[in-house]
C-alpha cells in the first residue's frame, strides 16, 4: 500500500477544486439563495477534502452529489430555524409591520423565460431536476445517472421522457419556446 504524502493530497485537492468549483457554484446558485449557496460550497469543499481518497476518476458527478446533500442539509437546518422563529414569535409577537409584496419577475424579463419557468414549474419535481442537471450542468447521461443513482440507460430514458413532457407543457403555453408559425396562405408564406 502506498502512502500518499500530505503535498500530494493537497495537489490532488487542488486539482479537484478547479475541476468542480465553478460547475457546482452554478448549480447551487440555480437552485437557492447566493449566501447559502457559498455556505453550500464550502461544505462541499470540506467533505471533499474529508473524503478525497474516495472521489472517482470522473469527480464532477460526485460533488454534485455532495453538493445536493449538502444543500438537503442546509435547507432542513432552514427549515428547523424558521419553525423556531414561529414559536418565537407565537410566544413574544414583534410590533406591527408595514405588508410588504414585493412584485413577481423573471430574471431577464423576457415572455420566453416567463414560459419556460413556469412549464418547468408545471413538472414533477424529478423531471425538472433532469431537465436541469442536463441543461444547466450540461451533464450527460453517465453523469446523471451518478448524480441520480440510477443506471444510465435509465437517466438517458428519464430525460427523453422529460425533455417530452416539457415540449408538451410548452406547446399548452403557446407557440414553444423559439419557433415561428406562418399561416400556409398568407403572402409571406408564398415567398
Amino acid at each position: 500500500m502506498r502512502v500518499v504524502t500530505d503535498t500530494e493530497r493537497e495537489k490532488r485537492m487542488r486539482n479537484l477544486v478547479v475541476l468542480v468549483i465553478d460547475p457546482v457554484r452554478r448549480y447551487l446558485h440555480r437552485r437557492t439563495d447566493a449566501a447559502t449557496a457559498d455556505d453550500v460550497i464550502g461544505d462541499t469543499l470540506l467533505v471533499c477534502w474529508r473524503r478525497l481518497d474516495e472521489v472517482p476518476d470522473d469527480a464532477l458527478p460526485w460533488a454534485i452529489v455532495v453538493a445536493r446533500q449538502c444543500l438537503s442539509n442546509a435547507r432542513r437546518a432552514e427549515r428547523r430555524r424558521t419553525r423556531l422563529i414561529g414559536r418565537i414569535i407565537a410566544i413574544d409577537p414583534p410590533p406591527a409591520a408595514a405588508d410588504e409584496s414585493p412584485a413577481a419577475s423573471t430574471e431577464d424579463g423576457t415572455a420566453e423565460t416567463a414560459r419556460l419557468t413556469a412549464a418547468l414549474a408545471s413538472l414533477r419535481r424529478n423531471d425538472a431536476e433532469i431537465l436541469r442537471l442536463w441543461a444547466w450542468d450540461e451533464l450527460t447521461s453517465p453523469q446523471l445517472a451518478v448524480v441520480l443513482g440510477i443506471s444510465a440507460n435509465a437517466a438517458a430514458i428519464r430525460l427523453h421522457r422529460a425533455k417530452a413532457r416539457l415540449k408538451q407543457e410548452l406547446l399548452k403555453s403557446g407557440n414553444p419556446t423559439g419557433h415561428i408559425t406562418y399561416d400556409e396562405g398568407s403572402e409571406d408564406a408564398r415567398r
